[in-house]
């Protein structure tokens, strides 16, 4: 606990030095101290050590408190200060939504490569987000894309509203439109197609780290048995969807490149593997056969 009268350097030092003994090795307890007090204290995170010796309140040392025992509680900072950034934007999130995450960024980078290949970045492109959680991946595209124009699409209600949302704030809900339902009923043909489905195999998501097991949510986490039911689904209708000379970016887990690639070639596309930068395949890229 932060004591009383405390200065916002000190409290900043003993939140960092609580969570260094509460979390794991791979913590990063400086960072995520300075970002929960900032949000905490509705200030932006590189201001801080400008005002270390200013004396807080109770009531905002209470709300670090109260912040601190969520992160050693497990739960996501994103997940605590309710915003992620990603693409250099900053996301809102809800408990229907995942966090984005920067290996995600990897699909952002080649769907834009392959676009610079084909069409040039001016191109009209329409965009179909599979999956769109909080709408990161559709309106980071957007931002490079400035005359492209998008579909969101998510089973879950509370997604679609938290990216509609979010591309309201961030300036995009003219090119963009976020809506509830299934994939292929929602969706007339585009050029280009992007998913992070869910692809975590079910009998494995209670091993997973507890920031995602019990923070992220079911819906966009369980794969199915193998972790290949979203990726069936879409291919089964991909062909109708894709517009000729179109493609397709899903994210992957690390083992399900050739799984995946062995699925789109009977779907009749072929598939190419995009490495995140720890190496770790993340991303395939499908195109018609021929």
């Amino acid at each position: 606990m932060i004591g009383a009268a405390a200065t916002l350097g000190a409290a900043r030092r003993a939140a960092a030095k609580r969570l260094s003994a509460g979390l794991g090795a791979d913590a990063t307890p400086a960072l995520d101290a300075r970002l929960l007090i900032a949000s905490a204290l509705g200030m932006a995170p590189d201001q801080l050590v400008l005002v270390d010796d200013r004396t807080l309140s109770e009531p905002e040392i209470h709300a670090i408190d109260v912040a601190i025992e969520r992160r050693l509680a497990g739960e996501p900072v994103a997940r605590i200060i309710g915003e992620k950034e990603f693409w250099g934007l900053s996301f809102r999130l809800s408990d229907a939504t995942l966090v984005p995450r920067p290996d995600t960024e990897t699909l952002v980078e080649a769907a834009l490569a392959w676009i610079d290949r084909t069409h040039g970045r001016d191109a009209p492109l329409r965009i179909v987000d599979i999956g769109t959680g909080s709408g990161a991946i559709l309106i980071a595209l957007l931002s490079a894309l400035p005359q492209a124009r998008g579909v969101g699409i998510d089973l879950s209600e509370g997604a679609a509203r938290t990216a509609r949302e979010n591309a309201q704030r961030l300036g995009f809900s003219d090119r963009s439109v976020f809506i509830q339902g299934s994939w292929s009923a929602s969706c007339c043909p585009v050029d280009v197609i992007v998913s992070n489905p869910p692809y975590i195999q079910r009998n494995v998501i209670q091993s997973l780290d507890r920031e995602v097991k019990d923070h992220d949510p079911m819906l966009a986490l369980d794969g199915g048995d193998d972790g290949l039911d979203a990726y069936r689904e879409i291919l089964r209708d991909l062909d109708r969807v894709m517009q000729p000379g179109g493609a397709a970016f899903f994210e992957i887990g690390y083992d399900q490149g050739d799984a995946l690639g062995s699925l789109a070639r009977l779907a009749g596309f072929e598939g190419v593997i995009h490495p995140d930068l720890a190496g770790h395949d993340r991303v395939v890229e499908l195109i018609r056969q021929n």
